[in-house]
């Protein structure tokens, strides 16, 4: 499930065409944390996947098609 929403969270960072900081500053999240998750190291909480969707105007749930 992590290296899921990892390829989701940076799909749509590459769509919007951010870097992990911009999208740290959109989002309130924090580059440390968008990293973790982008690497599969961490599981972000409900919290911090909602506003990078929000941020990110994407659907970075990975439980719909995994």
């Amino acid at each position: 499930m992590a290296q899921a929403l990892a390829g989701k969270l940076q799909a749509a960072i590459e769509r919007k065409a951010w870097s992990v900081a911009e999208l740290s500053r959109q989002s309130g999240v924090a580059r440390y944390t968008i990293t973790k998750a982008l690497t599969g190291e961490a599981w972000p909480d409900l919290l911090t996947i909602a506003n990078l969707e929000r941020a990110l105007e994407a659907d970075l749930w990975p439980g719909r098609d995994v």
